[in-house]
């Protein structure tokens, strides 16, 4: 008895095309794996699909005696173009075209060993074609990766196959041959999924691509012509085997037709497998730069300063694994088509499938399959490939090139070519991503590309390319690359001292720290380099002093400072020698066993390789108090040591800083800033989920921008504006009028705000400040030396030597102050460089993308409490009253940030999951939740949820109560455990998580030992509390002395957290 096939419910007509994302259809194919698993049906109009998921599946399907390749959906459509060419001919066990074999014997031996030697010279003279553009351009030119290599790709091609040159790189425009090939297979792709009667109604698209076809038929056509006409001269190349070689078979050549038409087809194919993965390649070595290292250090082993040469190749080991890994992860073909040769099952005979039925290999997934390569088989680990791992592999787990006697006869081609582009890149440059935060945005033709990523190429020397970029990266316009838009310092400050000061950042905090002390370089002496630690992964500047300021989020470094950590690392045992820094670093003491544990690694490991520690390393305490006080005794202490290490002297604060003009505009207002519709989302929904009287939380759906993707467990990024209750008070108190512009001139100074061009006051107030931050003890100092009256100066050093109870608990900002005091004589010049930038606010996502891959749902509390500093005021959380007072269609400028690798779902639905949560803190736990009923609604497995969730009480604010929360727990996905801190005997007499844990532990114990696994999101003092109660029930059973220690070594791989305060 077979189990029927699960699919995706369908719509009349069209079946399951809504299903299928017409831009990059793999998202949606390996969407559908995750909810629906190791295989799934689809129906479209005209046609019926089974696509498999897993290894095991995959491997059966790879069985050539029960299964063949069907030429079927887009490659059918590529046929207009390329006919029966190699890649597209008919040839299974219904329609044979002859010339597919005739073809295949012929060309067999011009893709031998010893004919793709005799190419390596053209492969290596293109490749100098790129290696010289990118020096002619120099280290800060920004090129998009898989443009590059396109041209790089088929200039080789061209030139290898028939001795022809599309010179590429002499022109700025790609080739009209590559924009054709580009376009006609888009629309190929899309021709696939559309009804004939569309197709035939769309009279423009049409048009265009019969016009590609006969451009690049036109251009191959040509070249043959040109060949045929000088028949005494031979090149030996693709096109001369075509010409002139017999089938030793049938004694048969190729028709002239068919020769136009598999040059075509080498283009197609040869050039989208290398274009795509060098791009790849070059990303996941950018990202991963301990891996840079290691094959940088191959490579200057194996191969030196000299150019590369033929019998290098077979040395390269490590190259070899970094090919191999990036080809697992992003196969070129990422599903091919197969179909069942006679009725049949797979699967142990679970799943019948027809003769004839289109059936796909999903190699994308399939070569992530955690069954066959680990937990970890969605990470870059080019080590899985080597030490005979690769050649252990299962057979048939690794087919990038597809499979058997219809597989890529291209691969050695491929193959060669790619190794003697990455040897000749890494041997001449630094690579670095423009934009040292990018995340992959993918293309999608015939096969997958990255797409708008940037890189930069900089000749191999010592000098980092430090890029300043935003610690939770929004999304841009992707027609600027980011790593453009930065403010950089004037030339006033030319001929300093540089000073490089990098930061580690998620919340904006350390960058917030960072950018203070590139204001106050230029009054010290120095100019200042801003830039993310990740953007100095790869070599360490060592003619300014270095400057580090970063925080630790859970034990791991933030996200835009991962690959530096690594190379930091990675570094040899002199490897910091000439480096002079400094370390700040910011933390949460409650996480004893994490705490500063990324400003400690770096300061102690660039010490012991040799660097000059210039300071103690300064430590911020989020929780003590006094945070920002220590951080500016901090700074002032640095100014004093680098000020003597490096000979320089304070000047005036009058020669530097910014400069101000007020326009006064009467009515008239400037475009709003930052507002690019391509980077905007779209407010689908806003609801409050609360009862009146309870903090209020809100429930939001944004539609996201085009090309962003999530995980259930994600962060969405988003850049609010200040309430304008707080913009009118500064305009009252400076006298400006709503509709006043200013120009801003930075002086030498690094700054965020918009220079040298008119700017509506109320846009900078709105969206480029923080307007809510408490006063630092540096504004104290400030503001007392502009009071004018014995009494302000009294009250203002009262606040100075009480700082963290009268400042910082009671939150009073230098507005408050000003407001209060009104006798202080404070430019707005002067205020307005008091005020930090504005940082980019993140937020749990609460929803899963198998729900909806392109819309996100958050679950916020919205801040809106009496004023600690005024009575009369009231404080206002900037982002969360922001979020609060958008409406349905508004548009918020948002991006996707990935949590850390810990914090999603388990890839294997069977794992059980524990999570504790408190109030908003389920916003991650609903995501996952959603993930499961998803699944198990498309008829999986799944092991239940069980979700210690801790609010007031089931009237107020039981968020999602009696909504999904109880349609979850009906479907048997979810077990909801709730404490009611106001209501108690409805929570088993439990007030708090950690109250319900303790009362529950026996269930917990049990669910440790099926394997399951933790997620924790709230405050530091829930964690802290769940984590006591945890420790108590390991003590309980095990009567163990150390029980913390014995919980850590339990619990390690297996508990993420997400702690927000």
């Amino acid at each position: 008895m077979t189990t029927p096939i699960p699919q995706p419910k369908t719509i009349p007509f069209l079946g399951n095309a809504k299903d299928i994302d017409s831009e990059v259809p793999l998202r949606s194919f390996s969407l559908l794996a995750r909810q629906y698993g190791e295989i799934y049906h689809l129906s479209f109009p005209g046609a019926e699909v089974n696509v498999l998921n897993s290894y095991r599946l995959a491997n059966e399907a790879s069985d050539e005696n029960r299964f063949e390749k069907r030429v079927q959906g887009p490659l059918e459509q590529v046929r207009e173009l390329v006919g029966d060419g190699l890649f597209t001919a008919h040839y299974d066990s219904h329609v044979k075209e002859p010339n597919w074999a005739i073809a295949h014997r012929v060309l067999m031996p011009a893709f031998g060993p010893a004919s793709i030697r005799n190419m390596f010279e053209d492969m290596r003279d293109i490749c100098n074609q790129l290696i010289q553009k990118w020096i002619r351009f120099g280290p800060t030119a920004n090129f998009e990766a898989s443009e590059d290599f396109t041209r790089l790709a088929l200039d080789t091609l061209f030139l290898c196959s028939m001795n022809h040159r599309l010179n590429s790189f002499y022109s700025n425009d790609p080739p009209p041959f590559a924009k054709a090939m580009g376009d006609f297979l888009v629309e190929a792709g899309s021709r696939s999924r559309r009804p004939d009667i569309v197709s035939a109604l769309m009279t423009g698209t049409t048009a265009k691509w019969m016009q590609d076809k006969e451009l690049m038929l036109g251009v191959a056509t040509k070249v043959v012509a040109e060949r045929q006409a000088n028949p005494d001269v031979r090149y030996g190349d693709l096109l001369d085997t075509m010409l002139y070689s017999k089938d030793p078979k049938t004694g048969q050549g190729l028709p002239a037709d068919n020769i136009i038409r598999n040059l075509v087809t080498f283009m197609i194919a040869g050039h989208e497998t290398t274009s795509g993965t060098l791009s790849f390649m070059v990303y996941f070595l950018c990202k991963h730069p301990e891996a840079m290292q290691k094959l940088r250090s191959e490579i200057d082993t194996v191969v030196g300063k000299r150019p590369v040469a033929y019998e290098d190749l077979a040395k390269l080991d490590y190259l070899h694994a970094v090919m191999r890994e990036t080809l697992r992860l992003y196969p070129p073909a990422s599903v091919r088509n197969v179909a069942p040769i006679e009725d049949t099952t797979v699967a142990d005979g679970k799943y019948a499938l027809k003769r004839g039925v289109s059936t796909l290999i999903n190699g994308y997934s399939m070569q992530r399959d955690p069954l066959v390569w680990g937990d970890d088989s969605e990470e870059f680990k080019p080590e899985r490939m080597l030490n005979g791992k690769f050649e252990a592999l299962p057979k048939n787990a690794w087919q990038p090139f597809g499979f058997g006697f219809r597989g890529c006869i291209g691969r050695p081609f491929t193959w060669q070519e790619m190794q003697i582009v990455m040897v000749s890149i890494i041997q001449t440059f630094e690579l670095s991503l423009a934009d040292p935060s990018y995340d992959l945005h993918l293309k999608q033709t015939l096969t997958v590309k990255p797409i708008h990523m940037y890189i930069r190429a900089r000749l191999r020397t010592d000098a980092p390319a430090i890029i300043p970029t935003p610690s939770a990266p929004l999304k841009t316009e992707t027609s600027v690359p980011p790593a453009t838009q930065a403010s950089n310092p004037k030339e006033s400050t030319d001929g300093k001292h540089p000073i490089y000061i990098l930061y580690g950042s998620n919340t904006g905090t350390c960058e917030g720290f960072a950018q203070t002390i590139a204001n106050d370089a230029p009054k010290n002496g120095f100019k200042p380099v801003l830039g993310t630690l990740d953007s100095a992964a790869g070599a360490l500047p060592t003619d300014g002093p270095v400057i580090i300021v970063s925080a630790t989020f859970e034990g791991q470094p933030p996200d835009n400072a991962g690959s530096f950590v690594q190379f930091i690392e990675s570094l040899p045992g002199d490897g910091a020698k000439g480096v002079k820094f400094a370390v700040f670093g910011c933390g949460n003491p409650d996480w004893v066993r994490t705490f500063q544990r990324i400003p400690k690694l770096l300061d102690s490991q660039l010490s012991e390789k040799g660097g000059k520690r210039l300071i103690d390393r300064g430590v911020g305490d989020v929780v003590e108090g006094g945070f920002f006080q220590y951080f500016d005794e901090w700074e002032a202490k640095l100014w004093t040591v680098l000020n003597k290490e490096f000979s320089t002297a304070s000047v005036k604060t009058s020669e530097v800083g910014l400069g101000i003009e007020i326009i006064s505009k009467g009515s008239s207002r400037a475009e709003t800033l930052r507002q690019a519709d391509i980077a905007l989302g779209t407010v689908i929904e806003n609801r409050v989920l609360t009862a009146p009287g309870a903090p209020v939380k809100r429930h939001i759906e944004i539609s996201l921008p085009e090309g962003l993707t999530y995980r259930a467990g994600d962060y969405l990024t988003l850049l609010p504006r200040n309430p304008e209750q707080n913009i009118r008070r500064i305009l009252s108190r400076f006298n400006l009028q709503i509709d006043d512009e200013m120009i801003i001139s930075s002086n030498g100074l690094a700054t965020t705000l918009p220079v040298d061009r008119a700017v509506p006051i109320v846009e900078i107030l709105g969206g480029y400040v923080e307007l809510s931050q408490p006063a630092t003890t540096r504004d104290l100092i400030a503001l007392i030396e502009a009071a004018s009256s014995d009494d302000t100066k009294a009250y203002l050093q009262d606040l100075l030597d009480h700082y963290t109870e009268k400042v910082q608990v009671q939150r009073i900002s230098v507005l408050s102050i000003l407001e209060s005091k009104k006798e202080i004589s404070l430019s707005f010049t002067t205020f307005l460089s008091m005020l930090p930038s504005m940082r980019v606010r993140q937020y749990s996502i609460s929803s899963s993308p198998l729900w909806n891959p392109s819309h996100v749902t958050l679950t916020i509390s919205v801040l809106d409490a009496p004023s600690k500093a005024h009575e009369a005021e009231r404080f206002l959380g900037v982002a969360s009253n922001y979020l609060a007072g958008l409406k349905e269609g508004n548009k918020v400028q948002v991006g996707v940030r990935a949590s850390g690798s810990a914090f999603h779902p388990p890839s294997d639905p069977t794992v059980p999951i524990v999570c504790f949560c408190a109030g908003s803190g389920l916003a991650p736990m609903r995501g996952f939740i959603q993930e499961r009923a998803m699944q198990k609604e498309s008829g999986r497995d799944v092991a239940p949820i069980v979700c210690f969730f801790g609010c007031r009480s089931p009237n107020e604010d039981y968020l999602y109560g009696t909504e999904d929360l109880a349609r979850w727990t009906e479907l048997g996905v979810l077990d909801i455990r709730p404490a009611f801190s106001r209501n108690i005997e409805a929570s088993h007499g439990s007030k708090y998580v950690q109250d319900r844990v303790w009362a529950d532990r026996d269930n917990i114990r049990d669910l440790h030992q099926n394997g399951a696994k933790y997620y924790l999101c709230g405050s530091a003092k829930v964690a802290q509390g769940v984590r006591e109660r945890l420790i108590a029930i390991v003590a309980e059973k095990s009567g163990a002395d150390d029980a913390s220690k014995v919980y850590e070594k339990i619990v390690a791989g297996r508990f993420a957290t997400d702690i927000f305060d």
